[in-house]
């Protein structure tokens, strides 16, 4: 069960899809080659999948941005100044529910999904219904840099560029080693850099990631994640 994105209950297939990111096929192939002999001679063949849902991104409401751009700056320590910088590129804005919403850009900057996080009281965070994020990713600056860092979540990202203004800092939404997108990234960029947090799940991800692109090198945040080392003392 992940606790984190409310997702779970399903077998050793299932486990290995939420894991990896992979599909059906893959995933078994993935379980043939590290349990080969524990596995039944055939597997049967996967329900057909549902429909995906249409991106439903939540409605922006200027009113409420007063009080992401308080959480980002107060509670997150990220300059007021690349905050505001960020909303004005177009890709931060605030809900009805004053939820900060990160969006995930596609091919020709086209919106296919939206990272949440609650600024309230109540931490929460989430995906937009709908989203797409094998398709596309946040990212600051939006514009290419010879160097990328990949973080977990679009804050770490934000707080990773604040720290290293230099590289272009992106979020995969969640830990992940094998995007759709980042072969093609790795082959466009001089360097690509796996920030994953320091934690169980970030360095088996970042060491699975280098595994199949040895390109990639590991670079470790020292505290939990970017923006613990954003707000650590000097």
């Amino acid at each position: 069960m992940n606790w984190k994105r409310g997702r779970g209950g399903g077998g050793a297939i299932d486990l290995v899809i939420h894991l990896h990111d992979l599909g059906f096929k893959d995933a078994v192939d993935w379980l043939g080659q590290h349990f080969g002999g524990q596995l039944p001679p055939s597997w049967p063949a996967p329900s057909p999948l549902p429909q995906l849902a249409r991106l439903t991104l939540p409605p922006r409401e200027p009113a409420m941005l007063w009080r992401v751009q308080r959480y980002l700056a107060a509670q997150r320590g990220i300059a007021a100044g690349l905050v505001d910088s960020v909303i004005r590129s177009g890709t931060l804005y605030a809900d009805a529910r004053a939820n900060a919403v990160f969006l995930l850009l596609g091919k020709d900057g086209v919106p296919v999904g939206a990272e949440l996080r609650g600024t309230t009281e109540q931490s929460w965070r989430g995906l937009a219904p709908g989203s797409r994020k094998d398709l596309g990713f946040f990212a600051i600056p939006a514009d290419p840099l010879p160097a990328v860092v990949l973080c977990e979540s679009a804050i770490d990202a934000i707080s990773c560029f604040a720290l290293a203004p230099g590289r272009r800092c992106i979020s995969t939404a969640g830990a992940r080693p094998n995007a759709p997108w980042l072969g093609a990234l790795i082959t466009q960029t001089s360097e690509v850099f796996c920030g994953f947090d320091a934690d169980a799940t970030g360095d088996h991800m970042a060491a699975e990631m280098i595994t199949l692109h040895p390109s990639v090198k590991r670079l470790r945040p020292t505290h939990h994640d970017w923006n613990d080392v954003l707000r650590s003392p000097p």
